[in-house]
């Protein structure tokens, strides 16, 4: 591959930006633009994604309910279907426990649904982050066995619950685990009835990256195919992908093969909602499908966000109430609260933010760490996650956040491409209470005063690892594409590569050679608006018409001192990384693109 570094832009808030420009593989792209008849520009990227022929092409730009897989194909599914059975048979009690996010939640509200469908009786449990913290606890599992019930099914939690398995046994739990995370590092699992995850050992499943919800989908699809495989194919089905690609597409997962049909076909499903539930979560969320087509984002960064609220910083339970309730005012009512919590968690997280990046300028030692560990006292543990994603952002390297409250260390961490740090915290697992996680995030509990020892020992592992490599933030360029290139028909075509995430991202583009056609434009003291003209001579594959000449906008949120630095001015010619944007307004609408990157082009 080819790099281009942007070392000629100073950057005061984030570290330096490196333009990685993906392989072009010119003779395969251009053999796919003809055989599939696609534009040369959507071949290119289909071709980097490793779609090679027109068939392969036209599976992924047309996801199919035949793209799904048989669920009995999972390891341990024939025993859980027949325990599950068994249970609504005898008319037990079933206790549902899942996670507090949205993975976990509406793992629970397709199992549960499914379940109440054939007639069993469904109580759930879903921990409180405060009160409880993540995973099974010992004294549910009890305090459920006292109340009759005799099987619990785990959703997106339990894959190292081995303490609270050996409970189960003990009194007369029946155990189904039913999970995505990753076992532990010599593959050893809890000892339960039955073990739904595709990642555990000797399991044969194709899909590897399932979400949690995803394989509670498998499980419930598995036992309603019992009862009626038409009827659940054609109906249910299709309602039941809503949630799982709310899940899926939320729990960034990677967005290729059966996990791109769950959140495609769910996301067609998403436009029609028809639950009072998911349409008070639109409207608090100010969307309206019927006007807009739902994208990956909305429910990214619209949806999920608020149905996450709960659990960070709540109770996750409503979420299950919401999505399971008949009650146009009760659904009105909850929904309006999920909103209300993320408006409260957004605001106290930036306080924690403002707090890390202070700590982060004055203390010259901690900046210099390879991974960095920041600790606050009664920071809400509900936003520890998001923050250290936040400080993974702005410093390009793996970052831990932990809350101390009462003597107790809580951390999350996030990571970067090339340094697993699940890997990294199993190195100081004697200092735990509990930990998991996997490659890119981890989360943990520790007595307070272990503190130092856990930043000496992660310290010497990431000195180790990260010695040779300078701390950057990568962009991916996937494609060149001059800006008289873009026009909206090729803007239609791109819409294919719906739904965008982890594993399919969007599409960032690189036009050379732009013009600052006008001085640029500071909006509220951090964004920037341009309006370029691509130079007459500008090289690049043709990918479609040629829009007419005039001028592009280019909006770029957070880029104005970046832009300053540059010193930009009407006349500059740059390089530009953008991405492409379709502006609904009424009366600036059409194509503009967003910036991702910008350096003063080469004379």
């Amino acid at each position: 591959m080819g790099t281009i570094d942007s070392t000629s832009a100073p950057v005061r808030k984030f570290p330096r930006q490196r333009w990685v420009m993906a392989d072009p593989y010119p003779e395969q792209a251009a053999a796919l633009a003809q055989a599939a008849r696609l534009p040369l520009v959507l071949a290119e990227l289909l071709v980097a994604r490793g779609v090679f022929s027109a068939s392969e092409a036209h599976a992924f730009l047309n996801p199919d309910v035949s793209h799904l897989h048989e669920p009995l194909l999972m390891r341990g599914m024939d025993i859980a279907v027949e325990r599950v059975e068994r249970a609504i048979a005898d008319r037990t009690p079933i206790l549902l426990y899942g996670d507090y996010d949205v993975d976990g939640t509406t793992a629970v509200v397709l199992l549960k649904t499914a379940i109440e469908m054939l007639g069993g009786t469904v109580r759930f449990h879903v921990p409180h982050r405060l009160l409880e913290g993540y995973g099974l606890q010992s004294s549910v599992l009890e305090a459920a066995y006292a109340d009759g019930v005799r099987l619990v099914i785990t959703v997106d939690t339990g894959m190292r619950a081995f303490a609270e398995a050996e409970t189960a046994r003990r009194i007369g739990l029946d155990l189904i685990i039913t999970d995505h995370h990753l076992a532990k590092a010599d593959d050893s699992v809890p000892v339960a009835l039955a073990i739904l995850n595709p990642n555990q050992p000797g399991c044969g499943y194709p899909e590897k990256s399932l979400c949690g919800a995803a394989i509670a989908l498998k499980l419930a699809v598995a036992l309603l195919n019992r009862r009626d495989p038409i009827r659940t194919r054609e109906k249910i089905l299709p309602s039941f992908l809503k949630m799982a690609a709310i899940a899926t597409i939320a729990d960034a997962v990677p967005l290729r093969g059966e996990n791109r049909a769950i959140a495609a076909l769910g996301l067609r499903e998403l436009r029609r909602p028809v639950g009072v539930g998911l349409r008070a979560l639109f409207a608090a969320a100010a969307l309206d499908p019927a006007s807009k087509e739902l994208t990956g984002y909305d429910v990214a960064f619209r949806l999920a966000p608020r149905i996450n609220a709960a659990g960070r910083m709540d109770v996750a339970s409503e979420v299950i109430e919401l999505f399971c309730t008949r009650d146009l005012g009760r659904a009105n009512e909850l929904a309006t609260k999920l909103e209300l919590l993320n408006r409260q968690r957004r605001d106290t997280e930036a306080i924690a933010l403002a707090a890390i990046e202070a700590r982060l300028a004055d203390d010259a030692d901690l900046a210099a760490c390879r991974l960095l560990v920041v600790d606050g006292d009664g920071w809400h543990r509900g936003v520890i996650g998001i923050l250290a994603s936040r400080v993974v952002e702005r410093t390009a390297k793996p970052a831990i956040v932990v809350s101390v409250e009462d003597g107790i260390a809580h951390g999350s961490g996030r990571s970067v491409d090339g340094f697993p740090l699940l890997e990294a915290i199993e190195t100081c697992g004697d200092l735990f209470t509990r930990f998991g996680g996997h490659a890119f995030a981890v989360g943990f509990a520790m007595p307070a005063d272990g503190l130092p020892e856990l930043k000496r020992r992660l310290g010497l592992h990431a000195e180790a690892r990260l010695a040779a490599r300078v701390p950057e933030q990568l962009l991916h360029i996937h494609a060149e594409l001059p800006l008289d290139r873009i026009t909206p028909v090729l803007a239609g075509w791109l819409r294919k590569l719906e739904p965008l995430g982890h594993g399919n991202p969007e599409p960032i583009f690189m036009a050379r050679r732009a013009r600052i056609a006008s001085p640029p434009r500071v909006m509220k003291d951090r964004h920037i608006r341009l309006e370029l003209t691509p130079e007459s001579n500008a090289q690049g594959r043709p990918s479609g018409p040629v829009r007419p000449s005039g001028l592009t906008r280019a909006l770029g949120w957070d880029w104005a001192g970046r832009c300053m630095d540059l010193q930009l001015c009407q006349g500059s010619m740059i390089d530009l990384a953008y991405r492409i944007r379709e502006n609904d307004h009424p009366d600036f609408g059409g194509i503009e693109v967003e910036i991702c990157g910008i350096r003063l082009a080469e004379a």
